[in-house]
């Protein structure tokens, strides 16, 4: 499964706004009661399953197009493009 995105600054945006709905709706349980914890579910599609799968996808779209993986005889390698 491919986690990456077109761009790095499209990714980091995804990220920001995953981090800021599971922040906020902990910050605002205090105030706003805990109601607020239903905004953290909604930071799964910014995620696209959970922060390691983010993670994993910022990976794959810093190494786009620079890495190539070839594998033979059961041996696999990294070689740049």
């Amino acid at each position: 499964m491919n986690h990456a995105s077109k761009s790095v600054p499209r990714h980091l945006a995804r990220g920001a706004l995953g981090v800021g709905l599971v922040v906020g709706s902990i910050a605002l349980v205090p105030t706003l009661g805990p109601l607020t914890l239903l905004a953290a579910p909604l930071a799964l599609p910014a995620f696209r399953g959970c922060p390691t799968c983010w993670l994993i996808g910022l990976t794959q779209t810093i190494t786009q197009g620079r890495l190539r993986r070839t594998c033979t005889d059961g041996t696999c390698t990294l070689t740049r493009t």
